[in-house]
């Protein structure tokens, strides 16, 4: 096992800087996560981990070794792709045992290692079938298999479970999950779901253009995030934000500090809680409400017609067209400048 250290990390394509200047610390059997949107380098920061890409700048070091100029095949890492990349005429242990065959294993080394890697992951019973009567989960298990048995101090994820329908995903999260608890090896895991992110990290790593914007366990980012972009993109449904013109009469007041032009508030959808007008921070019109069985997800616009969500135990009983109000639970509240998009200190 080892840990990771980045220092100005840096990668351009010709003139194009896509990454600019990472430095990360991730510790020896932690569970890293890179979390989002598309085009923000999270997927080009693994590969270069990985060797697959070259960086332009800064360095990269596993342990207490820099490997800036180590082939990705030496760099002691193993990784899971988005497609499963299993060569269909190989059966499941052929393609376990491929990486180890290349590598002159001897054959009783890659027997062991292949049961015991088929034992934790379920998949004993699939070793002589061939990826073509396997389904989805199972071919990802595969995969993950692949991995376990070169016995890395490194594994890398690259958004593994995209394939998968929701069910599955469900469930190869948790086998994921207990295969580092059970492991205790580092994993580095990309996504652009930051429900996969949550649950799985101890740390997770947001990144935004190729600059990281806060590293937290999922807890500080979701009661913490350093600016808006981590706000709304921490939590599900996303943070409402309201300006000044979106409050009640009495908003600024019961919010105990004054909503000017440039200060947004940010309040999620799980910390409003509906109230009479009086005591009302935020009123709104009843648009839409998604009925989910143990909650409900109300959608509303402000008098200014900002959307905001409310997330209520029960539907409300009132028709569509009418006026909601809103306080806050707990003084969950969050101020954030708009120019700059920071969070402000309460």
């Amino acid at each position: 096992m080892a840990g990771l250290t980045l220092r100005g990390v840096r990668k351009s394509y010709g003139e194009v800087q896509v990454m600019h200047g990472v430095d990360l610390d991730i510790e020896d059997g932690e569970f890293v996560v890179f979390v989002g949107p598309s085009g923000c380098g999270k997927s080009t920061l693994l590969r270069m981990i990985a060797g697959l890409e070259e960086i332009s700048d800064g360095t990269i070091a596993i342990g207490d070794r820099e490997v800036n100029e180590v082939a990705a095949s030496k760099r002691g890492v193993s990784m899971v792709f988005q497609t499963y990349a299993l060569y269909p005429h190989m059966t499941v242990y052929k393609n376990m045992a491929f990486g180890l065959k290349q590598a002159k294993t001897p054959p009783a080394e890659i027997d062991k290692r292949v049961k015991a890697a088929a034992e934790i992951l379920q998949i004993t019973d699939y070793l002589d079938r061939s990826p073509r009567n396997l389904s989805g989960g199972q071919r990802q298990r595969v995969a993950i298999g692949r991995a376990i048995v070169r016995d890395p101090d490194v594994f890398l994820f690259d958004e593994p479970l995209s394939n998968l329908d929701a069910a599955l995903r469900v469930q190869t999260r948790l086998e994921i999950a207990r295969l580092h608890e059970r492991l205790e090896t580092t994993m580095i895991y990309v996504t652009h779901d930051q429900v996969e992110a949550m649950t799985l990290a101890d740390k997770i790593v947001v990144l935004r253009d190729g600059v990281i914007e806060q590293v937290g366990s999922p807890m500080d980012l979701y009661d913490r995030p350093d600016n808006a972009f981590v706000a709304q993109f921490i939590g599900s449904p996303k943070m409402n934000f309201f300006s000044h013109a979106d409050l009640s009469a009495n908003g600024g007041s019961a919010l105990g500090r004054e909503i000017i032009a440039n200060i947004e508030v940010g309040i999620r959808p799980e910390h409003l809680v509906e109230t009479d007008s009086a005591n009302s921070v935020v009123e709104g019109t009843l648009e839409l409400v998604e009925n989910l069985g143990e909650y409900s997800l109300v959608h509303l616009l402000t008098p200014s017609k900002a959307e905001f969500i409310a997330k209520t135990e029960r539907p409300p009983t009132v028709a569509k067209g009418s006026t909601l109000s809103f306080g806050i639970k707990d003084e969950l509240v969050h101020f954030f400048n708009k120019d700059t998009g920071a969070r402000l200190t309460n």
